[in-house]
């Protein structure tokens, strides 16, 4: 057998182990997907949030939130944010409609004006309800939406993690790319490092308190987002996951932004 297969590789019939080694670009594709892969199949899901937010000289502001999400076969997810508090923000509503290869649709319900309001491509970089989180943050990551490259293999907070950079396949995205750290055992993100459009860093994300939910999906606590270019802060705090409450499209168009609560 040892003899044949040597045969065989001089013939060309048999391409070596080190030339068909993945490229990186090929290897960051490959980790994308498995991470997507390990996510599929959760339906739908509600949960309780506080947004923090924390200004430069360290004063903080609380908003409490509540959150529905509906995966959706073949596109993107679904998700409907609302806030319950305080006064002043309470009852608005943002729809996401996440896609895969076409550009993401939003629209915000401002209840003081008592209209919907479309989030148009071009303005999806600017920040969600004045926190460091832009508009196209809080949609669905979908592999698609990014090209990828693996930069390397390391540790982090005791995580072996694959490092990996992704560079957004979308026009009006903020970034020019993105460093992404994810655990290697159970396909978790850790952290994000986001590079503006000078390719300057712009933010830092980490993700903190994953528990698991179903017996197979991860989902954090805790995500922070630093800006390192205005000194501020956004926490999200989550709370109270409830898995498979039988969503459906009807709880995701625009006339539950105006019936939110």
């Amino acid at each position: 057998m040892r003899i044949l297969l040597s045969v065989l590789a001089l013939a060309g019939l048999i391409v070596p182990a080190e030339v068909q080694a993945e490229s990186p670009e090929e290897k960051g594709l490959a980790i994308a997907r498995e991470d997507d892969r390990r996510d599929n199949g959760f339906q739908d899901f509600e949960a309780e949030m506080v947004m923090v937010l924390t200004n430069r000289q360290g004063d903080e502001a609380r908003r409490h939130i509540h959150t529905k999400n509906l995966e959706v076969e073949g596109d993107g997810d679904k998700s409907l944010v609302i806030f319950d508090e305080p006064r002043d923000v309470k009852g608005t509503a943002l729809l996401n409609f996440s896609h895969k290869r076409e550009t993401d649709d939003q629209w915000l319900y401002l209840p003081a004006l008592k209209r919907v309001k479309r989030i148009s491509s071009a303005n999806k970089s600017g920040a969600f309800m004045g926190s460091e989180f832009a508009y196209e943050d809080i949609t669905s990551q979908e592999v698609e939406k990014y090209t990828y490259k693996w930069l390397r293999d390391e540790p982090l907070d005791g995580a072996n993690c694959f490092v990996f950079e992704r560079y957004p396949a979308y026009e009006n995205s903020g970034y020019t790319r993105q460093v992404v750290w994810l655990d290697a055992d159970e396909y978790r993100l850790r952290k994000i490092e986001y590079y503006d459009r000078k390719n300057e860093l712009l933010k830092t994300q980490t993700f903190s308190g994953y528990k698991q939910y179903l017996g197979q999906y991860w989902y954090p606590d805790a995500m922070h987002m630093v800006n390192h270019q205005t000194g501020k802060k956004t926490a999200l705090l989550w709370s109270n996951y409830k898995f498979r409450a039988g969503f459906t499209d009807r709880d995701f168009n625009k006339n539950s932004l105006k019936r939110a609560r």
